[in-house]
């Protein structure tokens, strides 16, 4: 079913949860979003890898929308989403902050946040003890009603999350768990980023598959075929969250 046809059902689950009339707007078509997702000026290797990550319907699902204030949590240098959203936000007088050292905070004022968005992350703050920390920051940075966006590699249900990170996945409860500690209420699951060929064992870790595609020469021991196999299976299973800061 198309996003768009989904936009009654959107709207009346909204505003029977009191949510903001920005994130209503969420299932509609948004041509910003669309020219930013497609523009050229996109690298081309980000842009081929719009087919695992589906940005469009994640950053709709998410309740992207004009004139937001988006904080994108660690997107490194030259970030995968930094090139939709900071020129989205630049198109529709939105504002976007990108934070790569959460130790230093957010860099905006507490409350002022409407989307905080964080990609592929969860594994590394569990391996240095610091996802209650970096989710309770978050909690304090959105306003009541804003949404914590997640992207994360998902570890099979009950996967012990001390094995599981090393190898980049930690399962949907893990997240779920840290997001309500803080104070967060899920609000919604998507399975837009799932990928049922990831059978999470692969002798680099999640690093073995695209885009990173670890092999011989970092140290991955795996054969000319062995590599053949992991490319067909494309990016990692990965969970779609959407999380909302209440009042």
């Amino acid at each position: 079913m198309r996003l768009n046809a989904l936009a009654p059902v959107v709207a009346f689950v909204a505003l029977s949860l009191g949510v903001p009339a920005c994130a209503q707007s969420q299932g509609q078509e948004d041509a910003a979003l669309r020219a930013a997702v497609s523009a050229e000026t996109r690298p081309a290797a980000d842009r081929a890898r719009d087919a695992f990550r589906h940005p469009y319907e994640s950053l709709s699902f998410w309740g992207l929308a004009p004139g937001q204030t988006v904080v994108e949590i660690q997107p490194g240098a030259n970030g995968w989403w930094t090139q939709i959203l900071q020129p989205y936000a630049a198109a529709t007088g939105g504002t976007y902050v990108a934070v790569n050292r959460l130790q230093d905070g957010l860099g905006i004022a507490d409350g002022s946040a409407d989307m905080i968005l964080v990609a592929r992350a969860f594994h590394n703050w569990h391996r240095a003890g610091r996802t209650d920390a970096f989710m309770t920051t978050f909690f304090a940075g959105l306003k009541p009603g804003g949404v914590l966006a997640v992207e994360q590699h998902r570890a099979q249900e009950g996967a012990d999350p001390d094995a599981s990170a090393p190898t980049g996945y930690v399962s949907e409860a893990y997240v779920i768990a840290a997001a309500e500690r803080a104070g967060f209420r899920l609000e919604a699951r998507s399975e837009l980023n799932a990928n049922a060929k990831d059978d999470r064992d692969h002798p680099c870790g999640v690093w073995t598959l695209p885009p990173v595609r670890r092999g011989p020469e970092q140290g991955c021991a795996i054969t000319p075929e062995q590599r053949a196999e992991f490319d067909a299976v494309g990016e990692s299973d990965r969970m779609t969250l959407r999380f909302r800061k209440p009042g």
